[in-house]
């Protein structure tokens, strides 16, 4: 098997952790380098828990921080979703390596000028790292194969009511990417909020009882309280999307739309605004997914988290 070489980016955050124990369980998926993002919570702590994260799932790639803040726009943070440290619930290793002495721009241009074939970038988080690094490497473009998101929505937003918390944290840099002629794979609120863990899946990960299996449960746990608030039947996994769209196209429905980013405006700012009808006249410039497979999603899940191994840690 040809495995798909990755770069992860992200701002974890419960549904960006589970998106990389998704990845990092995959034969399929080769984990280049991983960087962090300003969003759920601010670089530091979104940092410390992607340190966190690879030091849980001994994923040792080189890591790198991201920017300090949105390309342009102060930065909003979630607490509210993610808990005061971006990641509350269960209990964490600390960090066993290093950063890198480098940004996450840097690290990612060297990591794909150092790559003998094109990479694929899987961003969870805002696209602040991703458009900054299009921006100050525009020749690298070529090199990055795709860009599997998790952001935005065609139809709503969750954190407005035309804008999903990703784009809406740094809608500039998501202009960029979605200017940028790079393929896109968009998994949005679209097909994200079917992406649904229900608490009955919740039990059947911790049964896996490996050390990954439990922590994973309790995240789902502790992720679903903030959901059920709202009314939700259970955790919508909203960036594990992102890495299944690599490894299971076919559980998803997509259509192929010309989609623009809104950077400003009362109401609307951040919104993922898609050109149904074609009133445009313009090619699509993303893969936008509307649909999945609930149940296979979940069976591709407990699949990875059961590679870290048999039994209680």
């Amino acid at each position: 098997m040809k495995r798909i070489p990755i770069i992860l980016d992200g701002d974890p955050g419960h549904d960006d952790a589970i998106a990389w124990v998704l990845a990092k369980g995959s034969p399929m998926l080769d984990i280049r380098g991983v960087t962090s993002v300003c969003g759920n919570q601010t670089i530091e702590k979104t940092t410390y828990n992607a340190q966190r994260i690879c030091t849980l799932i001994d994923l040792h790639v080189p890591t790198a921080m991201g920017r300090l803040r949105p390309l342009i726009s102060d930065p909003i943070i979630a607490p509210t979703v993610h808990g005061e440290s971006g990641l509350d619930g269960p209990a964490l290793p600390e960090p066993d390596f290093e950063l890198e002495d480098m940004d996450a721009v840097t690290l990612m241009a060297k990591l794909i000028q150092e790559s003998d074939e094109p990479i694929t970038l899987v961003p969870t988080g805002p696209l602040t790292n991703v458009a900054a690094l299009l921006m100050a490497y525009p020749e690298l473009k070529e090199k990055i194969a795709r860009i599997s998101l998790m952001g935005g929505g065609v139809q709503y937003g969750n954190w407005t009511p035309a804008a999903e918390f990703n784009i809406l944290v740094d809608p500039e840099a998501a202009a960029v990417v979605f200017e940028s002629g790079i393929p896109i794979i968009m998994a949005g609120l679209d097909v994200t909020e079917k992406a649904m863990i229900f608490p009955e899946d919740f039990e059947r990960i911790r049964a896996l009882g490996n050390h990954v299996a439990v922590i994973v449960a309790d995240w789902l746990e502790f992720f679903y309280q903030f959901h059920r608030s709202l009314g939700y039947e259970g955790a919508p996994v909203h960036d594990a999307v992102a890495v299944a769209a690599l490894l299971r196209p076919e559980i998803m429905e997509s259509q192929d739309l010309y989609v623009q980013v809104e950077t400003a405006g009362d109401f609307c700012k951040g919104a993922t605004v898609a050109d149904f009808n074609g009133a445009l006249g313009k090619a699509p410039n993303a893969k936008v997914l509307m649909g999945i497979d609930r149940q296979a999603f979940v069976d591709l899940l407990a699949e990875a988290i059961a590679t870290y191994g048999e039994g209680k840690a």
